[in-house]
């Protein structure tokens, strides 16, 4: 049945009468069908499978959305191409067309990092982001069914508080084993040898040799890419995911049996930790086996991030530390995290120097609300008062520059108040559009409460039908629509 012999003949109200929940079903019902024919081995199916997915309207259609509806959909690349109105995503649609694809280079744009340098960043034209968008939905059921269980990074369902949770587990315990070897990998994106993805990854050879080889422009000159997949690509994650998959089972191996301390790991994208039962042990006899299978796939561990240390000391990972004091595991905002968060701070504040107290209001509350939301699963709050501390005497100051003829007392008087039960809350009064008077004021990290994070089961994902029932009542418990429901196992 033609999905659009009902609709208008319009494009703008062709995009507009899509059935989006219709789209989503018939694409998962595929999804699952990729994903039982992996665990079957049957891999000449889940390529036809995949074929089918990629050549549907559906599957086109959630492909322009998810390129279309992102935060990058009003940066485009070297066609200078967005695909803003309804009518061009309609258009759009049509054009994802396998036959005669051929990829365009990446413009070439830097980031900055935390420790100053500058992260490379390729930016596909909006075609090529919508295809590597449409592939994804036929390659996330193979990956996902041949994932790591203890991998959380770039994964659906599951977060960084996800891997947090499995650290608690591995940690708080009397018994737990004492050592951890942190571990980053050098340019992980930027090194992996295209040989061994286009060797491995079950995806269509043609497109992903092009996507793999299309380099980029800089300053009007084409440059080739000979390793690494493109950074800013919506299926880089995907790949890197699926290179570094099967280094759990590499490690895990060589426990000896499943009595006693054994080797664990966890990891999130590129950052991982193995934990043993001595660093002697992590040292001589896990780091030899990382290396060699980071080495297969043209990595190699970043020396200046990767060490072994004990429980006691602590360690950072994922913006988080995680310590044992006197026996207990506490897991807490990094101090290296915490300082980032208020330089980013500082630095809106200063720009802000001469903006209305509205702006500076609206600039600041999504980075608090932001980073306070990302750290309430762990033990938080001291570190939010302080947080708070310091963000009033920002403001303090701030209020305090801005009248040089005025006293202090003024100024913190004009731009302080009192806001329900509590005191000198950065605040202004405003008239909306009906012409009411509101009140709007600085969002406080201490608002936001701390709550237990439930980890997800290490073997679920979305594509295997035994856990459809799982996956709903964990919905359920986030949203809050209807009573939580017992989440066992992890």
């Amino acid at each position: 049945m033609n999905a659009t012999a009902c609709a208008p003949s319009h494009p703008t109200s062709l995009w507009d009468s899509i059935d989006w929940a219709r789209a989503e079903a018939d694409v998962k019902r595929l999804q699952m069908r990729i994903a039982q024919a992996t665990r079957d081995g049957r891999w000449n199916k889940v390529k036809a499978l995949q074929r089918m997915l990629t050549h549907s309207f559906y599957g086109k259609v959630l492909a322009v959305r998810r390129v279309t509806d992102n935060r990058g959909k009003n940066t485009s690349g070297v066609d200078k191409v967005t695909w803003s109105s309804a009518t061009a995503k309609w258009k759009a649609i049509g054009s994802l067309q396998t036959r005669g694809y051929r990829v365009k280079p990446l413009r070439r744009v830097y980031i900055p990092k935390a420790n100053g340098k500058r992260r490379p960043l390729g930016i596909p034209t909006m075609k090529d982001r919508a295809m590597q968008a449409l592939y994804r939905l036929a390659l996330e059921p193979v990956a996902e069914t041949t994932a790591d269980p203890d991998s959380y990074g770039f994964r659906p369902e599951r977060c960084t508080a996800d891997a947090m949770s499995a650290c608690f587990n591995m940690f708080a315990r009397r018994k737990s084993v004492q050592w951890v070897l942190e571990a980053d990998i050098r340019g992980c994106f930027d090194n992996i040898h295209h040989d061994w993805l286009l060797e491995h990854i079950p995806l269509e050879q043609r497109i992903l040799r092009q996507w793999l080889k299309a380099g980029y422009l800089e300053t009007g000159q084409w440059q080739p890419t000979q390793a690494g997949t493109p950074q800013g690509g919506i299926i880089s994650p995907l790949l890197a995911n699926m290179a570094l998959d099967g280094l759990q089972q590499a490690i895990e191996s060589l426990s000896p049996s499943s009595k006693g301390p054994r080797f664990r790991v966890i990891r999130y994208a590129d950052d991982f930790i193995v934990t043993g039962p001595s660093s002697t042990a992590l040292g001589h006899k896990v780091k030899p086996v990382v290396e060699a299978f980071l080495k297969a796939r043209g990595l190699e561990l970043s020396p200046e991030k990767t060490r072994i240390t004990h429980i006691d000391q602590g360690f950072d990972f994922l913006g988080q530390n995680v310590r044992k004091y006197k026996g207990k595991l506490l897991i807490k905002p990094a101090r290296k995290n915490r300082q980032a968060f208020l330089h980013n701070i500082r630095q809106t504040v200063q720009a802000l120097r001469q903006a209305k107290t509205e702006t500076v209001i609206a600039a600041l509350n999504p980075k608090i609300r932001g980073w306070a939301n990302y750290h309430r699963h762990i033990v938080a709050k001291k570190t939010y008062s302080f947080v708070d501390h310091v963000i009033f005497h920002l403001l303090r100051r701030w209020a305090i520059r801005r009248h040089p003829n005025k006293s202090a007392a003024w100024a913190l008087r004009k731009y302080f108040k009192n806001v329900g039960t509590r005191q000198w809350v950065f605040s202004v009064s405003i008239r909306s559009k009906d012409g009411r008077k509101q009140i709007k004021s600085l969002q406080f990290a201490t608002d936001v409460a701390i709550q237990r994070h439930v980890k997800i089961r290490s073997k679920a994902h979305p594509f295997d039908p035994a856990f459809t029932t799982y996956f709903q009542q964990r919905q359920s418990r986030k949203t809050g629509k209807f009573p939580a429901l017992p989440l066992e196992g992890l």
